[in-house]
């Protein structure tokens, strides 16, 4: 489909956030989530994971926070609509989400989130 605009993208993302279960946001520490058109290096990376998983935390403090940045041009060139672009954020978030609290990639294809 044709790139959305910035603001109904960032929209959908806090929808994305927002259906995340409380117990589960409140496991979230110190991670920063950002909107971008695209990755510079991998243009068709959906989503990106940068920081210290919550499962590799010793010593930690007064650091920047992680940062997870969401595709915007890669998540609408992967969809037919706006629904299903709705479906594609979520499942980068969670993905994304989940890389934070210390999942690598074989345990997230593992979930069925790969």
């Amino acid at each position: 489909m044709e790139p959305i605009d910035e603001g109904r993208f960032e929209e959908l993302v806090a929808e994305a956030l927002d259906m995340i279960p409380e117990a589960l946001a409140e496991q979230f520490d110190n991670v920063a989530i950002v909107v971008e058109d695209a990755n510079p290096d991998d243009p068709e990376l959906l989503g990106l994971y940068e920081g210290v998983p919550l499962t590799e935390r010793d010593d930690y403090g007064g650091v920047l926070p992680d940062r997870i940045s969401i595709y915007r041009l890669p998540l609408c060139a992967l969809v037919d609509d706006e629904d299903a672009l709705v479906e594609e954020i979520q499942i980068t978030v969670v993905h994304e989400l989940a890389h934070h609290m210390g999942l690598d990639e074989e345990q997230l294809h593992a979930l069925g989130w790969g």
